[in-house]
């Protein structure tokens, strides 16, 4: 949109600098004005044939041409200036050698036709790149039914050919959230039988939930299974810098909606124009994002009401939504999709490998078991990835080593190529083997998956730990257990060196976001009490969330857990130096190593842990 701008406004400059040198140079001949000097001489040896004189300013036409003085050719049309203190005779002097004196200008200017078309070609060109631009940019003005053109009505979103409807069989993970939109599927399927017994279609539903959870896929398989049209929108397309469009727009995708209920429109990241509306006065911006979103109140329970039509909507931040949308009326449910568990993770994976080979030593389980906390697109991706190392190493089939390695790209990042002194690869070595073997012996910690000293990412080493069984509440126990894991890294380089560097940077904004949770949020601080003294929104700027005397309190409390964990983890790595070194020397004759091969080298059964 800035750059379109942008455009309008150089074409704009380019044609005034054409119109103002067509009017200052175009049209006007080559006449030079010479001195009166030689215009006297010229007179002198009767080479002048006629003048007209205005005042002092005298044009002519001589009988033979001259060259120009200032060596621009030859002339016969000139002009000149007569000086004020002349005195000599020119009347007679043009007498005597038969110069007709002239009453109508020897050098024709410009006539009114002329300049008026010229004054005019500004304007028809300053117009015709106006409705071009405007025609590019969406619609301009004319999506709200100006002069400059009108943006084609919106249209139901057609299948190419060959493809399928997106239905429930294409969405897995989330079988709660299916049951929620399962009513709105046979309302429209059977409307009648509702209408029978006094039900009322409901007017929309509101899909929160982080990014990648599927809803937009949900929003798309409720149109397919329901065999309805489906209108598809994303709220940042009715916002313009022209107030009134955006309002326009939702008249027209409603009323456009109506002609064919039933059926569903969908406005996807509707956060953008659903905000909070504000109290005092507003930019323009603003004032248009009011207006669309009142246009949007009215067309969903409004006066006119919108029956057979159904509004799905998504967003990421439902806690900023005006509350006069999540009323019931408008958005009548609000259906929270959430990251799969381990067995929606699998049913996930199953489907976006249905189309990708898989060898038979692929487990999809072990894959959903070590793939926590990631939602469907990120599923996708993972068999995406897997899928495209298979083709690099020219496999026929994506194996289980496809996919841990996509699985670490993913997570952690793609390996780098950096070559590193001896005694930075050995710390680094010992700092993961700590984050390891404190993973290992800490009752109730995540199981250690895999130890690698390859760099990826920003990382140096990287540690992964991914739990056994999901997890949904957190004790004190398993929070403290991993802030000691995650100090691991720093204890390891203070028992074998002495010091610590720069790279447990990371490890530290960890513990201290799990402290301060401990402290501020959950209760877990005798001293700060039972209560949440820190919302988990005001993190960022925590300062104007508490009284100084309780966010003083707070500081303690974290220093007191932070330090308590990381002498716990110092005196475990002393006591079991030996399975360090292990560790770290293993670390360093393979870069990577795997679970089993990890939990070998300790020296420690996993059978034998302790489970909270």
């Amino acid at each position: 949109m800035r750059g379109r701008w942008w455009g309008l406004a150089v074409t704009a400059v380019i044609v005034f600098l054409l119109v103002y040198v067509g009017l200052n140079y175009l049209g006007q001949g080559n006449e030079p004005t010479i001195s009166y000097t030689e215009f006297s001489r010229q007179v002198d040896e009767g080479n002048v044939e006629k003048i007209y004189s205005k005042g002092d300013a005298i044009q002519g036409q001589l009988k033979e041409a001259r060259d120009d003085p200032d060596g621009d050719g030859e002339y016969t049309k000139f002009k000149t200036q007569r000086p004020a203190f002349a005195d000599d005779d020119l009347w007679q002097s043009l007498d005597r050698r038969d110069v007709t004196v002239t009453a109508q200008p020897v050098v024709q200017q410009r006539g009114l036709v002329s300049n008026l078309l010229l004054s005019l070609v500004p304007i028809v060109i300053l117009v015709a790149v106006w409705i071009f631009f405007a025609r590019r940019i969406g619609g301009g003005m004319g999506g709200a039914g100006g002069m400059l053109g009108r943006k084609a009505p919106p249209k139901p979103v057609e299948l190419r050919p060959g493809t399928q409807r997106t239905t429930f069989a294409d969405v897995a993970g989330i079988d709660e959230v299916k049951g929620e939109l399962d009513d709105v599927v046979d309302f429209l399927e059977h409307p009648d039988l509702y209408r029978r017994m006094g039900a009322k279609m409901p007017r929309g539903v509101l899909l929160a939930g982080s990014p990648g959870t599927g809803k937009t896929l949900l929003a798309r398989a409720v149109a397919g299974e329901a065999g309805v049209p489906f209108f598809s929108a994303s709220a940042s397309e009715f916002i313009e810098m022209i107030v009134g469009v955006g309002a326009s727009r939702v008249r027209e995708l409603f009323a456009e909606a109506r002609k064919v209920a039933p059926s569903i429109i969908f406005i996807d990241e509707i956060d953008t124009i659903g905000r909070v509306r504000s109290t005092g006065a507003s930019v323009s911006g603003h004032d248009e994002r009011e207006q669309t979103l009142n246009q949007i109140l009215t067309e969903m329970d409004g006066f006119s009401g919108s029956e057979g039509v159904i509004v799905i909507a998504a967003t990421n931040r439902a806690d900023i939504l005006d509350p006069a949308l999540t009323r019931p009326g408008r958005f009548d449910r609000v259906v929270n999709v959430s990251p799969p568990d381990r067995g929606g993770r699998e049913a996930i994976l199953r489907i976006h490998t249905r189309e990708i080979p898989l060898s038979d030593d692929v487990d999809l389980v072990q894959v959903a078991r070590t793939t926590p906390g990631m939602t469907g697109a990120d599923l996708a991706n993972l068999a995406n990835e897997a899928a495209l190392l298979a083709v690099k190493r020219g496999q026929e089939q994506v194996t289980a080593s496809d996919l841990s390695e996509a699985l670490e790209k993913v997570q952690l990042g793609a390996e780098r190529t950096l070559v590193m002194p001896e005694e930075d690869r050995r710390r680094t070595a010992y700092h993961e083997s700590g984050h390891a073997l404190l993973g290992m012996l800490q009752a109730g910690a995540d199981p250690v998956r895999k130890i690698t000293i390859v760099p990826r990412g920003r990382a140096l080493g990287v540690t992964l730990s991914t739990p056994e069984v999901e997890r949904y509440a957190h004790s004190e126990e398993y929070l403290r257990g991993r802030i000691i894991g995650a100090l691991g890294g720093m204890a390891a380089e203070q028992v074998i060196y002495g010091v610590v560097t720069t790279g447990a940077e990371n490890d530290l904004e960890q513990v201290s976001n799990i402290a301060r949770g401990m402290v501020a949020r959950w209760g877990m601080s005798p001293r700060v009490g039972r209560l949440s003294a820190l919302p988990s929104d005001a993190q960022q700027a925590y300062g104007l969330a508490a009284a100084p005397a309780t966010l003083d309190a707070i500081d303690h409390e974290m220093r007191r857990i932070v330090d308590e964990c990381y002498e716990e983890a110092c005196l475990k790595l002393r006591d079991h130096r030996g399975q360090l070194d292990a560790l770290a020397q293993a670390l360093l004759e393979n870069e990577t190593l795997e679970e089993a091969a990890a939990y070998r080298i300790a020296g420690i059964s996993r059978l034998t842990k302790k489970e909270p």
